[in-house]
């Protein structure tokens, strides 16, 4: 077993194949672990049989995907499903920071969040950083909400071992032009809850949901209209708030 320190949590990992800890090491400590991942053959059969039915359901041909990488899906699920109990929750949607300051974009996917957030890496540089591309993960505090880099960060691995204070999450539609405005919790809770990771177990639902209702009482909630045009990154950056030079 090994050991690595995600979202505040020590967890401990043991795994069939190497390839998890690989991409975790950035996140190993010497500490003991507040809890335990054990992978079976049973877990990773049950995450192609996940695979399979989503490939199904979005008209894709299905994926072959190996061992290796379906034990990190099984390791990241089983984290997931621990984390409701100490304030946290996974999240859908591309978690980037500008000055410590954090925004969370999201979307349907194949929405363009990836696309959005890298729009803002070019027009901010220096004061831009990845915290987690893909699946952040969020605690809700009595004062704040936190995003926290995971080692689990999408196919393009853009992410960072850092937390950031959340200070917006925005809802991303296709647009030919580029708008946005506020909208309210109330609007955006229903999807919202569409990006949340469902835990199986009723109690640690119950509390996701009771969490992602906190989080849009403490950030700014917006949605966007926009296209990929590279003023869409100015839209959204000054539309919430942000300074440019």
């Amino acid at each position: 077993m090994r050991v690595y320190r995600i979202a505040e949590r020590n967890i401990g990992i043991e795994s069939l194949y190497e390839r998890v800890h690989t991409r975790c090491a950035e996140y190993a400590t010497e500490g003991a672990a507040d809890f335990i991942v054990r992978i079976t053959q049973a877990d990773i059969d049950r995450e192609r049989a996940f695979s399979a039915r989503e490939d199904r359901v979005e008209g894709r041909s299905e994926h072959a995907w190996n061992e290796s990488y379906l034990e990190e899906l099984a390791v990241y699920r089983q984290i997931a499903e621990r984390m409701p109990a100490d304030d946290t929750f996974l999240f859908h949607g591309s978690a980037v920071a500008v000055d410590g300051k954090g925004y969370v974009f999201t979307a349907k996917s194949g929405t363009g969040k990836s696309t959005h957030a890298w729009l803002w890496k070019t027009l901010l540089q220096d004061r831009f950083l990845y915290v987690n591309d893909d699946k952040p993960l969020i605690r809700i505090t009595p004062e704040a909400a936190l995003a926290y880099g995971t080692p689990y960060d999408g196919k393009h691995h853009r992410s960072a071992n850092v937390v950031v204070p959340l200070q917006a999450v925005c809802l991303l539609r296709r647009g030919e032009q580029n708008i946005i405005r506020r909208i309210s919790a109330r609007d955006a809770f229903p999807w919202l809850m569409q990006q949340v990771y469902c835990p199986q177990d009723r109690l640690a639902l119950q509390k996701t949901v009771t969490l992602l209702q906190q989080l849009t009482e403490r950030v700014s909630l917006y949605e966007l209209f926009c296209n990929m045009d590279p003023d869409a990154a100015r839209v959204s950056f000054e539309g919430m708030g942000g300074v440019l030079p």
